[in-house]
Formats: structure tokens, C-alpha cells, sequence
């Protein structure tokens, strides 16, 4: 998957998924009958932390530049 894919990927993941998960997480906790507050906050952790899991490899270095880029700026390794 190219660099640029990947961005526009995560971003479709962020506006589109993310708040479909949210939508997700909290209709799950509302159909259980209300546990205490400490054990909601510790699902609520939980589910943060689980959407993310799927989708590292596409968030993994996307705030770096592209490196196809990079490599385009630097000199050719001398002949051997």
C-alpha cells in the first residue's frame, strides 16, 4: 500500500469510523444494566484502546513523510 493510500485510508478510518465505533461502544454499554462507575470507565478504556488494534498497520508511520520522497532527495550510492 502506497504512502498516500495510507493517509487517505487513516483519515477515512478517523472521520467515518471512529465515530461509528463510538456510536458502537456506547449502545453496548447502555444495553447493560448500569454497572458502577469504576467498571464502566475500565469498558470504556478497553474500547479505546481494541478499535485501534485492527488498523495499526495503517496508522503506523503515516505522519512521517512519504519515503519514497525522501529517497528521491538523496544522492545515488557511489558505484562499487
Amino acid at each position: 500500500m502506497t504512502h498516500r493510500s495510507r493517509k487517505r485510508l487513516a483519515l477515512l478510518i478517523l472521520l467515518v469510523g471512529l465515530p461509528v465505533y463510538i456510536v458502537a461502544a456506547v449502545s453496548l454499554v447502555n444495553m447493560l444494566d448500569r454497572p458502577p462507575i469504576w467498571a464502566e470507565l475500565l469498558v470504556y478504556i478497553a474500547l479505546g484502546f481494541v478499535w485501534i488494534l485492527p488498523f495499526r498497520f495503517v496508522f503506523r508511520g503515516v505522519a512521517h513523510g512519504d519515503p519514497a520522497d525522501e529517497k528521491a532527495g538523496e544522492p545515488p550510492d557511489p558505484p562499487a
